[in-house]
């Protein structure tokens, strides 16, 4: 398989433009995607593809949203965008009282197969309504597909899952990530099937559990344990929030015995918490540590750089969190 190297927005453009290409149901909607307004994943498929299939929409993520539900029962595949996740709250009764429940409401006869882009834009200081990571709400919508990658390949590979799926799914893009390079995949037909961790560093004392741009935290933290304390780490990318890959995270903190969930979102009721009540009933026993949580405090995000740092996790507040799981203090539940 011939893979080159590119960043995430090429990753994800590329994405797109395979699957217009492929299938002629695929279209894309949403606020400044066509050209020559369009910057960042959607540049330059306007003018190769054409309006009617990337279409400009006026400032309503309600329109856009409900649109796409629409078009989808219609039989289309459309692929929304909602610039800043911060307003996807605006769309929210389409998506959780009619995509989400259409396969059940209809006892599967029809589906909505529509994509919801949608970007994260913590840690650029942008304030309070315009950087929240907001996964937590859409985990606990059952009907609901909830995607996060971290790398490019997997940027490419589950975006492409995400638009042939026949449910509706979220897509959610970091910002802060956008400029990431690694290797992808240029294969029109390269996907990754959605619901499956993986494993982007080996370890065997310590399992960081992570998505998004908190995997890059969980690596550099990972680097830091290895070279200060000889402390092993294994970081486990979680890609998909829904499906939820609870087979491989059950594994890999059943051989390290200790873990550390990270996320972006805020860390009271965050993914973290189901997660660490998933390894505290599966692992009982076993657990050498309470599961240790790293989020974003429970407060709106600050405009200020130096405060909004001061909220979000890092590194070293995840290597802290680490030790605290391998210090002789630490609760054992099996002596």
């Amino acid at each position: 398989m011939t893979e080159q190297q590119m960043t995430m927005r090429e990753a994800l453009n590329l994405a797109l433009d395979q699957a217009l290409a492929a299938d002629e149901r695929v279209f894309l909607l949403g606020e400044d995607i066509a050209d020559p307004g369009a910057s960042g994943p959607t540049a330059g498929l306007s003018t190769k593809y054409g309006h009617d299939r990337v279409l400009d929409t006026p400032i309503s993520e309600a329109a856009i949203v409900g649109a796409a539900i629409g078009a989808a029962v219609d039989g289309l595949l459309p692929v929304a965008e909602i610039m800043i996740m911060d307003f996807i709250g605006i769309a929210a009764d389409q998506l959780i009282n009619n995509a989400a429940k259409m396969r059940f409401m209809t006892a599967g006869r029809t589906t909505a197969p529509l994509t919801v882009r949608t970007q994260v834009y913590g840690g650029l200081a942008t304030g309070a309504t315009h950087s929240q990571s907001l996964e937590a709400w859409f985990m606990h919508v059952p009907g609901m597909k909830v995607i996060i990658p971290s790398t490019p390949r997997d940027g490419k590979g589950l975006l492409t899952s995400a638009i042939f799926d026949e449910d509706p799914c979220l897509f959610i893009e970091t910002i802060r990530l956008q400029g990431v390079k690694g290797a992808v995949p240029t294969d029109p037909g390269f996907s990754i099937p959605l619901g499956r961790a993986d494993v982007k560093r080996p370890g065997t004392d310590v399992t960081f559990i992570a998505y998004g741009r908190s995997v890059h935290d969980a690596l550099k933290a990972a680097e830091t344990l290895q070279s200060e304390h000889d402390v092993g780490a294994e970081v486990v990318d979680l890609r998909t929030l829904v499906p939820l890959d609870v087979e491989t995270i059950v594994e890999s903190v059943g051989r390290t015995r200790r873990a550390v969930v990270a996320h972006h979102a805020v860390e009271f009721a965050g993914p973290g918490a189901e997660i660490a009540a998933i390894l505290s009933k599966e692992l009982f026993g076993r657990l050498e540590a309470p599961v240790e949580r790293v989020g974003a405090k429970f407060v709106p995000t600050p405009a200020a750089a130096a405060l909004e740092a001061a909220v979000l996790p890092s590194p070293a507040r995840l290597v802290e969190a680490a030790l605290r799981t391998l210090t002789p203090s630490a609760a054992s539940v099996h002596g």
